[in-house]
């Protein structure tokens, strides 16, 4: 039966793609432990690229004001992600630090991580994808400012190209106090562990 998605391709048509490169890489996707490959992929697209199907700020509607004037820094810490490189649709695997101050409400910590899964399970560059988790948290939240430092490795370079394994990349959005303030970002860096110039 046909699995039609917002751009009208079907699962047929996309099983179909998958046996097009199988055949492009040398391979026979008739061959026995071939024949369910296809289905598979699409299935793992499905999982991969879910964030297609969700708007991350909706996770960050419901907000608490209960907090005692609660007005400190909020810092989720080590928010393991997986994404793919929209250049050549490897695998990036890392982790998110995330931190905000809040003004008169906050929200629950799943819904942050649910941000950063969001964005994630989409066609990224590490760059854009720090970006959006910022400016979505900023946008929504409304508070004094927002943090946000991502530290992961590409397969595009570890399994192909240059072949360098052990290197991660790390990237930085800062918004609000965070950005003006160097006591304030030099706090939410050392929560995280991370101590000299990330800007």
């Amino acid at each position: 039966m046909s699995d039609p998605t917002p751009n009208d391709v079907t699962r047929e048509q996309a099983e179909e793609a998958v046996r097009v490169l199988l055949r492009w890489a040398g391979e026979d996707p008739a061959r026995e432990g071939l024949l369910d490959t296809p289905k598979r992929v699409v299935k793992a697209y499905r999982d991969w690229f879910s964030g297609y199907t969700e708007d991350p700020a909706d996770y960050l509607k419901r907000t608490f004001k209960e907090v005692e004037g609660y007005d400190e820094m909020v810092v989720l810490r080590d928010i393991e992600f997986e994404s793919h490189c929209e250049h050549h649709m490897a695998p990036i695997i890392g982790r998110a630090h995330v931190g905000y101050l809040p003004t008169n409400r906050v929200v629950g910590i799943s819904k942050l991580a649910r941000v950063v899964e969001g964005y994630a399970r989409r066609f990224q560059v590490q760059e854009k994808l720090t970006a959006q988790i910022a400016h979505c948290i900023q946008e929504n939240l409304r508070p004094a400012g927002v943090a946000v430092v991502v530290d992961a490795s590409h397969e595009c370079m570890t399994t192909r190209g240059v072949h360098k394994r052990g290197v991660s990349m790390v990237t930085s959005q800062m918004l609000g106090a965070f950005r003006d303030d160097a006591r304030t970002r030099a706090e939410f860096l050392q929560f995280i562990g991370i101590h000299g110039g990330v800007r």
